[in-house]
């Protein structure tokens, strides 16, 4: 059937009616922003540091003052706040340090504070700093592109934080999300010390835990940050604008003349299981099973490495969070397991929760939730000729009750280019038992940055699926530009109606998405005590691909943020859905046919996050498919010193739908009915090290209640010992309630072959 060609036309639905912009507002926002990226020189010029050899290594105690090790190293200092004032000087000195042996580079703070006493301190638990306490962070682009980096952090109690930059920090994928990967992990030391001066901490950063190019002597991109909590103070050692963090390895300054040694890696991590289940899909009756497997490390260079695991098991894994679908579409899980979460961001190509042609969690999780058992997988990941990333999966999953086994391969190539542009290809499959049972998928991608910054990013992709010919495509083209008043956005994607990324994530299917936003960053000299208003609107509307107007979205709202931490946004929500077939939002409640045009107010209350007891509250208030919604979402959360902290999150949906009889084509529906969340997460850190933790969910719209509690005594990242207990009740059922039961013991150790 022959294809009638159309002009395209970006719409904006507002109460009902269509607005049509002219097409030429592409072409003249792009040659708008393209002017004045280029016209907009850097503000700030980087620093540059020395590496030197230390004389004798330091002892990791926390107190660099006093210690002889750092006396042959030169301080940088003279850090610049970004907030609460922009372009001052740090209201607090700080030194810091940068040495390095022939095995591990350290790195020395001395963060000098008139106050010690009111330093804000949270857990020690790993990952666990957030902005509202008081830390100091590294970044290292060890490669010096400008665009991938590893960040080192911690807090007066030592806690660790540690995660990977990539694509320059920005657009970055839907597990890590923004450009940097939390999840990632290395195997580093850290130790910190509060005393007269203020807090100093001492880092090891063993060689092998990082990666970087073949020559012997390097330049290295580097930048520190410091944030003082009870000031609401950010500074920055390499200056940068309001608009970037630390991830933003493109500014930072240069780490000179630092000798690498050639690395010999090879680590093997062994683990030993023992399982006892009961109850629900695990087991009519009791079982107990052990297991054991594997994983190994092998650095073919200092900047490429081949992982192989057999038999994974990731019994540690925190549990996902309960979400609650209120719309047609699917919902976004992140991924939480250590084998995939290394160079994730090399692998991501698409929109992030939106479109991702690959999403690991399709490895080894079925579409309910359940764990699927992974024979053996092997990835090579990493940089080879220095700017080109090479990145290559292979996993076959085993065959468990209705979930047949599988082979997956992910080939992924991507040049990196200057000024933070990039040109990749990627190539994802899945092969069932079948011949005829597979799903490729093929894509192209690039990102082209024009000054500091401009930013377009695109993609073009189709995938093969035996069953679906035809209208097989998706693509998006996005153009950014973030200055330090303005973040504008314009964006455009399409999506065929047979394209099909098995081995992705896919929020929706068959449409055609418009979407732009500005947003402005506006510091008042003295309004109020106000630090910091951000108004802004964003609109998106999507249609299928017979142009029919399937949802419209347009969001106005302003942020006030306060100097003394409270926040609070303000916001009006223009909704638009076009239904053409009924759909169960509840059981027993269906949505007819028909278009849903609505108006709803927002409002957001956060109190001061540097307080110990602190907590937000979120509202909606409006129209919903034809009745009324009010949505409220109560979190409050809790610090106890260095040790214990709590979060209580509790979500409630009171939605009044119409009720109907049985139709041609739509069931009766019952119309109204409340959906409940509630979450109760903490911690308590009995050293960086040792960990516990717990989850506890309830939801009434499935009558479940799960609590996962994990204990965890680490070796290092990702490995120690772990005992995890699950339970689910379920009252769902008929004739009582359902209890599932699963205790886990696993104990792994990294094994340092060459060491």
């Amino acid at each position: 059937m022959a294809c009638e060609s159309k002009p395209y036309y970006i719409t904006i639905h507002i109460r009902g009616k269509a607005t049509p912009l002219l097409g030429r507002f592409f072409q003249h926002f792009f040659w708008v922003v393209l002017a004045l990226g280029l016209a907009i020189p850097k503000v700030f010029a980087a620093p540059s540091m020395d590496a030197v050899v230390l004389l004798t290594k330091p002892v990791l105690d926390g107190d660099v003052a006093n210690d002889p090790a750092w006396h042959s190293a030169d301080a940088a200092t003279g850090f610049t706040q970004v907030r609460p004032f922009e372009g001052r000087s740090a209201s607090e000195k700080t030194d810091v340090f940068v040495g390095y042996s022939e095995d591990t580079l350290f790195i020395g703070v001395i963060c000098y504070d008139s106050e010690p006493e009111n330093l804000i301190i949270s857990d020690g638990g790993r990952d666990s700093i957030t902005p509202e306490v008081d830390n100091f962070a590294v970044v290292l682009d060890s490669f010096k592109d400008g665009q991938n980096g590893f960040v080192f952090s911690t807090t007066p109690s030592a806690g660790e934080f540690d995660g990977q930059v990539v694509k320059g920090g920005a657009g970055g994928f839907g597990s890590g999300g923004g450009g940097f990967n939390l999840n990632w992990d290395a195997s580093w030391e850290v130790a910190a010390e509060v005393n007269d001066l203020g807090w100093s901490a001492e880092f090891a950063i063993p060689f092998k835990s990082l990666r970087y190019g073949g020559a012997k002597v390097q330049d290295w991109g580097i930048n520190f940050h410091r944030i003082i909590a009870r000031r609401n103070e950010l500074s920055f050692w390499a200056p940068l604008g309001r608009q970037h963090n630390l991830f933003r390895v493109s500014e930072a300054g240069t780490l000179k003349n630092i000798e690498v040694p050639k690395q010999r890696n090879l680590k093997i991590t062994p683990y030993l299981l023992g399982q006892s289940r009961s109850g629900g899909a695990f087991t009519a009756n009791s079982k107990s099973e052990g297991d054991w497997g594997l994983d190994a490390k092998y650095l073919l260079t200092p900047s490429l490495s081949l992982d192989l695991t057999y038999n994974t098991d990731f019994a540690q894994v925190e549990a996902d969070d309960v979400q609650v679908n209120l719309d047609r579409f699917s919902i976004f899980l992140p991924e939480k397991r250590p084998f995939f979460l290394e160079n994730a961001g090399q692998f991501s190509v698409g929109n992030p929760k939106e479109v991702e042609l690959f999403f690991s969690r399709r490895i080894g999780i079925g579409t309910g939730g359940e764990q699927q058992p992974i024979a053996a997988g092997a990835r090579l990941s990493g940089k080879v000729k220095g700017s080109t990333n090479l990145g290559l999966i292979h996993m076959q999953t085993q065959s468990i009750n209705a979930l047949a086994g599988n082979s997956y391969t992910v080939a992924r190539m991507n040049q990196e280019l200057a000024n933070r542009s990039s040109l990749g290809a990627i190539y994802v499959a899945r092969q069932g038992e079948e011949d005829e049972d597979y799903n490729n998928t093929y894509a192209v991608d690039g990102r082209w940055g024009i000054g500091d910054e401009i930013t377009i990013t695109g993609y073009v992709a189709q995938t093969e699926t035996p069953e679906k010919r035809g209208d097989d495509h998706a693509g998006s083209l996005r153009f950014n530009w973030d200055s330090e008043s303005w973040t504008n956005r314009l964006g455009y994607a399409k999506v065929g109606e047979n394209f099909n990324p098995e081995v992705g994530f896919l929020r929706r299917a068959n449409y055609e998405k418009f979407d732009v936003m500005i947003f402005n960053r506006t510091r008042p000299s003295d309004l109020w005590g106000l630090f910091e208003l951000r108004p802004h609107a964003y609109h998106r509307s999507y249609f299928d691909n017979d142009g029919y107007h399937e949802s419209g979205f347009t969001h106005i709202d302003n942020h006030f943020e306060w100097y003394n931490g409270l926040e609070i946004h303000t916001g009006i929500n223009l909704t638009y859905e076009g239904v053409r077939e009924p759909f169960e939002i509840n059981e027993g409640t269906y949505v007819p046919i028909g278009e849903y045009d609505h108006k709803e107010s927002q409002l957001v209350f956060m109190t001061d996050r540097k307080k110990a007891l602190y907590g937000s509250v979120k509202s909606f208030i409006g129209g919903f498919y034809g009745g009324d919604r009010v949505a409220v979402e109560t979190k409050v959360n809790y610090r106890l010193g260095d040790a214990f902290t709590a979060a209580l999150t509790w979500s409630h949906n009171d939605i009044k739908l119409p009720a109907f009889a049985a139709t041609d084509g739509t069931p009766a529906s019952a119309g109204d009915f409340e959906v409940n969340v509630v979450r109760l997460r903490f911690a308590y850190s009995f050293s960086p090290k040792i960990l516990i933790q717990a989850l506890v969910q309830s939801d009434d719209r499935t009558d479940l209640i799960a609590t996962n509690l994990r204990f965890s005594w680490l070796q290092a990242a990702n490995a120690g010992l772990f005992l995890v207990y699950n339970e689910v009740d379920d009252d769902s059922f008929v004739g009582g309630m359902e209890k599932r039961r699963e205790l886990a013991i696993k104990y792994s150790r990294i094994f340092d072959v060459f060491q």
